[in-house]
Parts: C-alpha cells; structure tokens; sequence
C-alpha cells in the first residue's frame, strides 16, 4: 500500500506581468518516510522551479489512491464511504477513504471516481468531492534511477547465488 506525503513548498513565482510573486504550492508525493518525501520533492522541483525554493511542510497524507486521466491536471478530492463486516464480532463497520481524481468539475469527478471503483465488491457511496490544491502528484516509479540504482558487476542475483551453492554440494557429495 503507497503512503502518500503532502509537501508544501513556498517559491518566488514569475506572474504575467513579469513581476515575481511568492506563492506557497502543495505536491503529493509517494514515499516511504518522511525523509525520502523531502528528497524526492527537493529532487522533482530542483529542476522545475527556478531559483530557490523551501519546503515549508511536510504531512502524511489520507489519500489511499490516485486516478490520473491525461485530458486535464485539476485535482478533485472524493471522500468514499462504504460498509464491511467485522470478521471477528459480525457487526457492520463504515469505512472512509479518500481518493484523488483529476476532472474538468466536480460531476466529472464524480463519473471518473464511479468509473475508477467499478470493479469494488462492496458498494460504496461518493457523499463529498471537493476540488484539491495539490499541483502535481509524483507517484513512485520503479524505473527510476536516483531510487533503483543499477546492481553492480560484483554483485549476482540470489538465484544464481543459491544454483551455484547446490552445485558445489552435489559436487562434494
């Protein structure tokens, strides 16, 4: 399961007029700790944000899942609600969860979340979206090289590690 971290970051932001403004923008960024939300957001906007900017904030976020859509970059925040049993007791629990889609409006949020959930077992209910303040979202990439850096030559792959161990016991039997 992802754990989302929002980052909020104040820069000096260059307005139509020419003139620069500071603004204070909020990412979501996928992370395993707080230490790796700031580099991975120092890392993202280092080469997006001219000049300098600080990370103000950082908080684990509610969201449990994202729903990106190409045609547009505005975030809507849905808040889902569905009923589980209890596995133990019986008793019927109410489940809150928090989802970010992008949409053009509030009822394309709507349709796009119905869409996104429609293959969930229990039926779920869709009582309050909201449009977002989150700029952009950075998922975690498994191709990414800064997090995945590439084995070295000395290095093998466990597999080959225990054929070549089997091997050499046969060998001594």
């Amino acid at each position: 399961m992802r754990t989302w971290f929002l980052c909020k970051v104040k820069y000096a932001k260059e307005n139509e007029e020419g003139l620069l403004k500071n603004v204070s923008e909020q990412y979501l960024v996928d992370a395993v700790s707080f230490t790796e939300a700031e580099a991975r957001i120092y890392d993202m906007l280092g080469s997006v944000i001219r000049g300098d900017f600080q990370v103000t904030s950082i908080s684990k976020s509610n969201i449990v899942d994202v729903f990106f859509f190409d045609d547009v970059d505005v975030w809507h925040k849905c808040k889902i609600t569905y009923i589980v049993a209890d596995a133990d007791s019986g008793k019927e629990k109410k489940v809150t969860q928090y989802m970010l889609v992008t949409a053009h409006n509030v009822k394309e949020a709507y349709d796009r979340i119905y869409e996104s959930l429609n293959n969930m077992l229990v039926s779920f209910n869709v009582p309050d979206i909201s449009e977002s303040p989150i700029v952009e979202i950075f998922p975690y990439e498994k191709d990414d090289e800064e997090l995945n850096p590439a084995i070295p030559d000395n290095l093998k792959p466990l597999s080959e590690v225990d054929e070549s161990s089997e091997k050499v016991e046969e060998n001594q039997s």
